[in-house]
């Protein structure tokens, strides 16, 4: 089993630190300006706002640009396990010749550091033993690929891993919504649906009951939560952006991640998971 302090180390090293990072995200990725980001940028190129200190030079002007991109990306700390763990320090700068090894492993350590994130989630909110050992023990599996070398981190079959951990969210999932649900019928329209995900794109929902409701990878895009209990409320993959959280009770919801968080409208009376941090933008 996870002891709880090695529960909340690993909790802790999944929280973005940016000055101990080389500016991954700001590199690694493919920007486009439609998406908030400064321009459209192809992924491997460096942000034309990246200093030589690998830090934003408009980092405290991000929001007022209208740059929604920056300021809702969040890696799942895996920028700076790979600067400081996988290559010791090394940067992309001053070793060129394996710039594009590093950017790899860092789209690689993302993958395995969101997993991370929702198991220690599942892990958390889950009281049958035996599954929370299944996930515990899942957990440790993917802390020991986390500390594997460059070379071999890139040749991971991550979709087998994905596999195992996706079999174990949604078996937590079932198991905490049930608690909630006590057999009530869904208050919600699965059957809308664009690309096979649940639209809801712009959705009053403020006098609907969605106490342990299933909205994993549902379009919530502007949609309207205010001041409800989401309780037992299944978030995996769901779209925020917009989203209007003001005075709704997220503290009980399953696999919510501080990126959404970032993406969506909240406020001071927002209630929040223990393990996820009310973005700045909420309390102007």
């Amino acid at each position: 089993m996870i002891h709880k302090d090695k529960d909340r180390e690993i909790q802790e090293s999944l929280k973005i630190d940016c000055k101990n990072c080389f500016g991954f995200c700001c590199t690694a990725l493919y920007f486009s300006k439609s998406d908030g980001f400064p321009n459209d940028k192809e992924a491997g190129k460096p942000c034309i706002n990246l200093d030589g200190k690998f830090k934003c030079k408009i980092h405290k002007e991000l929001r007022k640009k209208g740059l929604k991109g920056c300021t809702t990306y969040d890696c799942f700390g895996a920028g700076q396990k790979v600067a400081k763990v996988t290559y010791k320090g090394e940067n992309w700068k001053e070793n060129p010749e394996i710039s594009q090894q590093m950017f790899d492993v860092f789209l690689a350590m993302r993958q395995i550091h969101e997993m991370l994130w929702y198991l220690s989630e599942a892990s958390r909110m889950q009281d049958d033993l035996n599954i929370k050992y299944k996930i515990n023990n899942m957990i440790t599996e993917i802390v020991k690929i986390s500390n594997l070398d460059a070379v071999s981190l890139i040749k991971l079959d991550l979709v087998i891993y994905r596999s195992k951990v996706n079999a174990l969210l949604l078996e937590t999932s079932k198991f905490i919504r049930n608690k909630y649900k006590k057999g009530k019928s869904s208050n919600i329209n699965h059957k809308k649906l664009i690309a096979g995900r649940l639209n809801l794109i712009g959705a009053d929902l403020k006098k609907k009951k969605l106490v342990g409701e299933n909205l994993s990878g549902a379009l919530l895009i502007a949609a309207d939560l205010k001041g409800i209990n989401l309780s037992g409320v299944d978030f995996l993959g769901a779209d925020l952006r917009d989203t209007d959280l003001r005075g709704a009770d997220l503290s009980r919801s399953i696999y919510l991640t501080q990126l959404q968080l970032n993406s969506a409208k909240g406020d001071i009376n927002t209630q929040l998971p223990i393990s996820l941090s009310r973005p700045e933008h909420w309390c102007d």
